[in-house]
């Protein structure tokens, strides 16, 4: 019995100290984290990057002229550099900002090219850049103290010992204008003259009535057409194709306006079908037909044809005119028309 009573109270004594052991442990984990985030602690950590290059350009400025702030950021592949753009400058005025990477082997290359503009003289410190970094463990931040500028005045240096100065920006005024009647004059002078210059060049320009002689009948002009075809004697120059081709457009167009149609922009079976359609009296079908086939070999099958056939071919044009034209009949008048009044 007292043995059982000694390991009960061996138990007690090691709960006891297992109980304090593990609150004497918690204890430190609940107060961590009020260690590691003091107030006022910054919402990202800064981070730095592998090289850092800057330049300004140029390194004299006048006031209020632009210059730019190039900014070289050498870092890791996995980082990535974006310039926040300052709220508050100072004498100075953001402009604008280009941005552009470029990736190496091991490391990578931002660069910067911020343009400003200073409004205070002497030397001046550019205001810092921050910068937000896209790191793999978190955003970071990092931040460029701004180098310095040498600001000048617009003025030449001597104007200060000749009594020049800067002026302050003075407010409107008003300009008075004493009369519109000198440009009125002037434009309308020049209305007066752009007017005498339009009608001159409408009087130059002007249609000329000319007597155009009303055109001679078509049997007439045809018959000139293959006089003229007939003299230039084109097959014994060994021109026999361009002999036909000449001849086929005489007879293509003494057919087309004699009986109203496109013989010019017709096939050979279209101008015989629209003949055929029309039904002309005294046609020689047949020989026209033996005409527009032989006409067809020579000009597009290289066929070749004897001075006889060329003599015959012509002819046939002559033929045509004579048994197709119709000259046109003179308007009669009525037989119950007044007779004219003999004064």
């Amino acid at each position: 019995m007292s043995r059982w009573m000694a390991r009960f109270a061996m138990g007690l004594c090691v709960g006891a100290l297992t109980l304090a052991s593990s609150a004497g442990a918690q204890a430190p984990q609940g107060t961590a984290p009020a260690a590691a985030s003091p107030p006022g602690a910054p919402t990202h950590e800064q981070t730095q990057p592998l090289d850092v290059s800057v330049r300004v350009d140029p390194q004299q400025v006048r006031i209020g002229d632009p210059f730019t702030y190039h900014v070289v950021l050498t870092h890791p592949k996995d980082h990535r550099y974006e310039l926040a753009v300052p709220k508050e400058t100072g004498d100075f005025e953001f402009l604008d900002q280009t941005r552009q990477r470029q990736d190496g082997a091991e490391s990578a290359t931002t660069t910067f090219a911020v343009r400003m503009s200073a409004f205070a003289l002497g030397t001046v410190q550019v205001p810092a850049l921050a910068f937000d970094v896209a790191t793999p463990e978190g955003p970071r931040q990092y931040s460029l103290p701004g180098r310095q500028i040498e600001v000048t005045s617009t003025l030449p240096p001597e104007a200060e010992g000749q009594g020049a100065d800067l002026f302050d920006i003075q407010p409107p005024q008003e300009v008075p204008i004493r009369s519109w009647r000198l440009v009125l004059a002037l434009l309308g002078a020049l209305a007066a003259g752009l007017l005498a210059w339009a009608l001159l060049r409408w009087w130059k320009n002007r249609p000329k009535h000319v007597y155009v002689p009303p055109p001679q009948p078509l049997d007439v002009r045809t018959r000139k057409a293959l006089d003229t075809l007939k003299a230039e004697n084109l097959p014994a120059r060994g021109r026999v194709k361009d002999h036909y081709f000449r001849l086929s457009e005489i007879v293509r167009g003494y057919l087309g306006e004699r009986y109203g149609f496109e013989a010019l922009e017709c096939t050979s079976s279209e101008l015989m079908s629209s003949l055929r359609r029309l039904a002309p009296p005294n046609l020689p079908e047949d020989k026209l037909m033996r005409f527009v086939s032989e006409s067809d070999m020579v000009k597009y099958a290289r066929a070749d044809a004897s001075p006889e056939s060329c003599r015959d071919a012509l002819l046939f044009g002559y033929e045509l005119v004579d048994k197709t034209y119709v000259p046109p009949q003179p308007i009669q008048a009525p037989d119950n028309a007044a007779a004219p009044r003999v004064q």
